[in-house]
């Protein structure tokens, strides 16, 4: 419990640290442009995360991932409740508040769900984790005759639904159609969860792009103004900042969406793309002109069906 409470206090500080560098852009350099100040940001927001992961690690502190996601969501909110709205219409405001909550039940709907864990007994667990993956298959397909049958069907089963699974070092578990860890989310991304991650990314982009749209509203009606009061100059100022950091969210993510689709139409997982030389159904052995097999390895997915089918396996994935 103290270890979640100092994680969650450590992302609290990350999130106002970060905010607050991205809100002295607009103040030192008022005359750049909006596009200007964005690579500015981006370098800034790298430079922040990177001076901060460095000092938890000295005072041995760890923050929370889904903790600084949430706080990033909150802040945002907060900015647009006391600042954002006063230019904007009430419809607008509405569905922003909406895309929030949404935002945020989906955060712990995904961080709550189960990805595809696969349940193994005691025994078999350990075998599987200190034995790599065709290992744990010899030794689940070579149990002794004398086993009885109906332990011998169990044992069989379990030995396919390991075959059919990936490891996770973080959860120390098994997931049926492995993805990646997700630490945003605190959470396996896998065949039962990937569509739901899917959406959530989109749901970030939508949330986001509507924070950029109604912040440049508001910037854009106040740097008009001749005579800008100090309280108008610091709500520029943070309407500036979270339009930079809810842009620079924006760009990466909908990066990342496209990969993912990319993975479905293919149906290949981002671990065995990054790792498929670990895995021996993505091997092909390179035969030379004299038939001779040659040193190397050339990659071909096995489970590749055609786009269609592959997308159609991805979205009624249940598990």
């Amino acid at each position: 419990m103290q270890s979640l409470i100092t994680g969650c206090f450590a992302s609290l500080i990350s999130v106002f640290f970060i905010q607050f560098t991205l809100f002295m852009l607009p103040i030192f350099f008022p005359t750049s442009s909006f596009i200007t100040l964005l690579p500015l940001a981006a370098l800034l927001i790298v430079i922040v995360v990177g001076l901060g992961r460095c000092c938890k690690k000295l005072v041995g502190a760890k923050a929370s991932a889904p903790a600084f996601v949430f706080f990033s969501i909150f802040f945002v909110w907060v900015v647009h409740i006391s600042v954002i709205r006063k230019v904007t219409s009430s419809v607008m405001d509405i569905v922003f508040t909406i895309e929030i909550v949404m935002l945020i039940l989906g955060l712990y709907r995904i961080m709550s769900s189960d990805p595809g864990f696969i349940r193994l007994d005691s025994a078999h667990h350990e075998t599987a984790i200190k034995s790599p993956l065709r290992d744990v298959e010899t030794h689940i397909e070579e149990l002794e005759p004398s086993t009885y049958p109906m332990q011998r069907e169990s044992h069989a089963e379990e030995g396919l639904i390991v075959r059919s699974g990936r490891y996770c070092r973080h959860c120390d578990a098994y997931v049926k159609g492995f993805d990646h860890h997700c630490p945003a989310f605190g959470n396996c991304i896998g065949q039962k969860n990937h569509f739901l991650f899917v959406l959530l990314l989109i749901g970030f982009v939508i949330t986001e792009a509507s924070y950029v749209a109604c912040a440049s509203q508001f910037a854009a009606r106040f740097q008009t103004l001749d005579d800008v009061k100090t309280e108008t100059a610091v709500s520029s100022s943070l309407a500036i900042s979270t339009m930079l950091f809810s842009l620079f969210q924006v760009l990466w993510q909908v990066v990342f969406i496209m990969w993912h689709v990319y993975c479905a139409c293919f149906n290949i997982k981002t671990d065995e793309w990054i790792n498929w030389k670990t895995y021996p159904e993505f091997h092909v052995k390179i035969i030379s002109d004299a038939g001779q097999p040659q040193t190397g390895l050339q990659f071909k997915n096995p489970y590749d069906k055609g786009i269609l089918r592959n997308l159609k396996e991805f979205l009624t994935a249940k598990g």
